[in-house]
């Protein structure tokens, strides 16, 4: 079993140390809850900026960046996984990333697959190319990012090696129906758990309103929260997953390649 804190943060627009500050502080409160893996929201240092892309701009950090380097110091000091969404820049140009931080400082990226083209994201970072899946204590988690959320797909391209699905976003409070509905579905279709941990507050002329939360492989809300700052701390457990899939197979009946 895991526990998992989801940090729903209110984020200072383009202002990295301001948001590692703000981060740092709830951090610690998940740790001192229990928590051992801590999850921060998509480009939580410096919001759903497009000006984040230009290296003019100083937002866009390179792999091993002053976030990342933070992130190492943060995790291991208290002995807990971070994943946290930061832009970074790479061989491709930007890109907009989950990063994955251990206590021992090891550090894994996954790249966004379908950057938010309706916002013009497209124009700025790169996409990514592929899915990726990490183990942490025993869990086996899949990360995507904001937009992912719309392409079922792609969840169900890991179903067979993922019982927890995070999803990081800076999803505004206009479509926040879509944004409970699609967390509620994609558990429930894939039998997993997933945790969708959102910002709160407003940025770039948008109003964001949380709605983070960690639904069971059953399509349970464990925890939520909206509108306001908060850390949400929840169990994450593999035999819960094993269980729901032998109980009610629906995976088996899968054609098609799904």
């Amino acid at each position: 079993m895991l526990n998992v804190a989801l940090v729903q943060l209110d984020l200072a627009w383009e202002d990295p140390a301001e948001n590692r500050r703000r981060a740092d502080r709830r951090i610690r409160e998940a740790a001192a809850s229990g928590a051992r893996l801590v999850i921060l929201p998509e480009m939580f240092t410096c919001g759903f900026s497009m000006r984040a892309a230009s290296a003019d701009a100083g937002l866009c950090e390179a792999e091993g960046g002053p976030t990342e380097t933070w992130m190492q110091e943060v995790a291991a000091g208290l002995d807990v996984w971070l994943i946290a969404g930061v832009p970074q820049q790479s061989d491709r140009g930007a890109r907009n990333r989950a990063l994955l931080v251990g206590p021992d400082g090891h550090v894994r990226r996954y790249t966004k697959l379908h950057p938010f083209s309706f916002a013009g994201e497209h124009e700025h970072y790169a996409a990514g190319e592929q899915v990726e899946s990490w183990v942490v204590d025993g869990v086996r988690i899949t990360p995507f990012i904001c937009y992912d959320l719309r392409f079922p797909e792609v969840f169900r391209q890991t179903v067979d090696r993922t019982d927890l699905y995070v999803v990081i976003a800076n999803w505004p409070e206009r479509r926040r129906a879509h944004w409970q509905a699609l967390l509620l579905a994609r558990a429930i279709e894939d039998q997993a758990y997933v945790a969708g941990v959102n910002r709160v507050g407003d940025g770039g002329g948008l109003h964001y309103s949380g709605d983070s939360a960690l639904i069971s492989p059953w399509g349970e809300r464990l925890v939520a929260a909206a509108e306001a700052e908060a850390v949400l701390v929840g169990t994450v457990d593999p035999a819960v997953v094993a269980a729901a899939r032998a109980q009610f197979p629906v995976l088996r009946d899968r054609r098609g390649g799904a």
